[in-house]
């Protein structure tokens, strides 16, 4: 297949969604052949590689069950364990999502597929777009983390960080990009943030796209010049960078960009100097033509204030991929983030789909491994039916659960498109009900709907059940913002608690039914002052997680990460009276 510039990834992408069926029968073939004989399939296949006889045998596994192997391999046992292809690495998953993070084993394979599935997801955005790589540079908020030295010598980092590693990546760096290397590996996530929105401002008529992996990332990018502009507007008038940026990599990379500008520290002083930040984004990047990241998922809870600051510019969510697998890319680029389809693309992986149902009660029931479930092919999902995603990749994962779940939305060609759904298991429960995130998700949105005419907005939210008195109930944390210079203060308190009422009415059947009966308590609502969320991922960060990677949990497990949040709570409101 050509794939020479956007027309021919484009017709790439036309051949592998026609041809998916077989792409696909290709593709686990391949991987069968290749490690049949490895240690963890020989147990299985004994060396036979009929698809039919995959099906039936190999079991449905999580990364508990593979971690063994895993680490084995990461002590310094070979790579034959699990895959014939030796490993050159592992991809560590940010952890906090899903729990702990995960060693995902690297091969040259996988790079490759990454380096190909790069210019793939980027295709249908040139072509709305135009090339942004001949028409200016990308601001960008990228963070890199050490790579972690595994017993066996190998090296685990994110995925984002792997792709930074990369001498591709650094060489075009300075030609596309605004942040110089230093900024994306300087060690303290503060500093690296305020360098790459200084050069970012420097070179702001280049600036043809906004962006970063999260949109969390993005907000927190507009959020820090918000509360940094009068020292950012300072660094660019003198030309000298602050005193508090004491990173040798950071100030060397400085020193080669920065020169006294007073116009356009002028300039950008009186775009920021005013009563509202709405449409703040375009105003300071006036060629940007859209803003990059990832909206859908658990990050949809950001789009809202993400508009009010971009007020008018695309929100472009490209790719649904994980540290496991690559998955799909989202062919309509102009898409509302609420209606960002994902085509999944057959050469990435082995794809299978464990069908999920709804319950009655609006509640989701996910199978177990031991249920005689039939997995359903790429090709055969049904629209409008859930499945949780499960993998088999040529790094050594066969028939992995992910953990997300999907709804397919369509076809393009004979390539289904899902929407992201949920993560599995990320729910609150007090007794026998389960509310997951999508639950969640559509109360909070129901309950938000009450701030909005008053002038306020939802920035953040997350959760945990109580259970320090009987019966327990569900909190709420929520970071609440102003329009126009309007503090949280002003709010009134009978709206707050209406939010809580509101929020009661719009979960699911069981939840109603156990409040009545007193099994749980009112839900509470706890606002906390503006910085908490920040403070959790900065929390985060301290433990690990690059700032690239980051994604708020949607229910809060650790005693720490309450503490972080509870400390700052303002005010406290609960539902007064069961919901109807």
């Amino acid at each position: 297949m050509a794939t020479n510039g956007c027309e021919g990834r484009l017709k790439m992408i036309e051949e592998l969604t026609t041809n998916a069926e077989q792409i696909q029968d290709e593709v686990l073939g391949e991987i069968l052949s290749r490690n049949a004989g490895t240690e963890y399939l020989r147990g299985y296949l004994h060396g036979q590689t009929e698809k039919q006889l995959f099906k039936k045998n190999v079991p449905i596994v999580t990364y508990e069950d593979l971690k063994p192997y895993i680490n084995r391999i990461a002590n310094g046992e070979t790579s034959d364990i699990l895959l014939a292809e030796p490993i050159t690495g592992f991809f560590l998953s940010s952890g906090t999502s899903g729990g702990q993070p995960k060693l995902m084993p690297v091969t040259a394979e996988v790079a490759n597929k990454w380096e190909l599935f790069r210019g793939l997801y980027e295709s249908p955005a040139i072509k709305h777009f135009g090339d942004i790589n001949q028409a200016g540079k990308r601001l960008e908020l990228m963070f890199g983390r050490p790579e972690i030295e595994t017993p066996s010598g190998l090296k685990a980092a994110s995925v984002s960080t792997s792709i930074y590693n990369e001498c591709n990546f650094r060489t075009i760096l300075s030609k596309l990009y605004t942040s110089p290397i230093e900024t994306i590996f300087c060690p303290d996530p503060n500093q690296g943030l305020y360098c790459q929105l200084l050069f970012g401002l420097i070179q702001r008529d280049e600036v043809v796209k906004v962006g970063s992996v999260f949109a969390s990332t993005v907000l927190r990018g507009i959020k820090f010049v918000e509360n940094h502009w009068q020292e950012l507007c300072y660094d660019i008038k003198t030309g000298q960078l602050s005193d508090w940026i004491t990173d040798s990599g950071c100030r060397n990379a400085a020193s080669l960009v920065m020169k006294p500008n007073p116009e356009q520290a002028d300039l950008i002083e009186t775009i920021c100097n005013c009563k509202s930040w709405e449409g703040i984004i375009r105003k300071l990047w006036p060629k940007a033509r859209y803003i990059g990241c990832i909206c859908t998922g658990i990050m949809r809870q950001y789009t809202t204030e993400l508009e009010f600051y971009s007020r008018g510019l695309p929100l472009v969510s490209d790719l649904y991929a994980c540290s496991e697998a690559i998955c799909g890319i989202n062919l309509e680029p102009l898409r509302k983030p609420c209606d960002v389809s994902y085509t999944f693309l057959p050469n990435m992986a082995y794809f299978e789909f464990l069908p999920v149902k709804n319950e009655g009660d609006g509640s989701i029931e996910m199978k177990s491994n031991n249920e005689d479930t039939e997995l359903v092919d790429l090709v055969n999902v049904k629209a409008g039916q859930c499945y949780e995603l499960v993998v088999t990749t040529c790094a050594g994962l066969y028939r992995y659960k992910v953990g997300d779940v999907l709804m397919v939305s369509g076809f393009y060609n004979n390539a289904p498109q899902f929407q992201f759904v949920e993560r599995k298991n990320v729910i609150l429960s007090v007794d026998q009900e389960k509310t997951s995130e999508t639950d969640l998700f559509k109360a909070v949105t129901e309950a938000k709907a009450l701030l909005d005419p008053l002038g306020f907005i939802l920035t953040e939210y997350t959760s945990y059940v109580d259970t320090s008195s009987a019966p327990g109930h569900y909190v709420l944390f929520w970071e609440i913002k102003g329009k126009e210079g309007k503090h949280c203060k002003e709010l009134d308190p009978k709206i707050m608690v209406e939010c809580c009422s509101r929020m009661e009415e719009s979960l699911h059947y069981t939840y109603k039914i156990y409040r009545k009966r007193n099994i749980i308590a009112a839900l509470e609502i706890r606002v906390v002052k503006q910085g908490s969320f920040e403070a959790l991922m900065d929390y985060f960060v301290s433990k690990g997680t690059s700032l690239s990677q980051y994604k708020k949990p949607s229910c809060i497990k650790s005693e720490e990460a309450l503490k972080i949040l509870d400390s700052r709570v303002i005010g406290k409101y609960f539902s007064p009276k069961p919901p109807l």
